[in-house]
Order: structure tokens, then C-alpha cells, then sequence
């Protein structure tokens, strides 16, 4: 019980001095289409906090993510997200357009 709640303390410890560390763009501009950004963000702060205590894990890891099949992966759905994203804008502004012309009566 003792050593769990140890453990607890440490990784609490851990997230929140390594959580702030994180270097990223803003998630939450607007003018942002990446649908990623969150995942690549995540993945960056897994990676860093691995790195710090597993090096050969990090290191693992970083190769396995520039390995040919991840990069055509992540290409591709980077590619396909940003088409939803760009269809998404599309969509508010249709539906801004029909609020001010049928419901407010601009």
C-alpha cells in the first residue's frame, strides 16, 4: 500500500514538472486546420517524459515513428484531416450565411 502510494507521488510529481516543459503551438488558434495538433502534442510529452526516464525506450520509439510506414500513415491521414477540417470551415460559414439571412433576416 505503501509503495503505491509512492508511486503515485512520483508520477504525480513527475507529470506535473514535466507537463509545462512540453514545447508546442498553440491548440486553440483559430486560424489553425491541423487536426493533429493534440495528438502530436500528447505523443510529444509520452516521448519526453520516456526520454527522461527510459532512454532506449525514446530512442526506440523515434525510430519507430520515422520508420517509412508511419511517415506514409501519418501523411496521409494529416492530408485527409486537413480536407475535413477545410469541409468543417465550409459547413459554419454556410451555416453563419443561412442564421443571418433566415433566422435574423440581414
Amino acid at each position: 500500500m505503501l509503495q503505491s502510494r509512492a508511486l503515485v507521488i512520483a508520477l504525480i510529481l513527475l507529470l506535473s514538472t514535466t507537463l509545462p516543459e512540453v514545447q508546442s503551438k498553440s491548440i486553440f488558434d483559430s486560424n489553425r486546420r491541423d487536426l493533429l495538433a493534440i495528438p502530436e502534442a500528447i505523443a510529444s510529452y509520452f516521448y519526453e517524459s520516456v526520454n527522461k526516464v527510459y532512454p532506449k525506450v525514446s530512442q526506440f520509439l523515434l525510430d519507430t515513428v520515422q520508420s517509412p510506414t508511419v511517415t506514409a500513415a501519418r501523411q496521409r491521414i494529416a492530408k485527409e484531416a486537413t480536407k475535413v477540417s477545410i469541409m468543417f470551415e465550409q459547413l459554419l460559414e454556410k451555416i453563419k450565411t443561412v442564421w443571418y439571412t433566415r433566422v435574423l433576416g440581414y
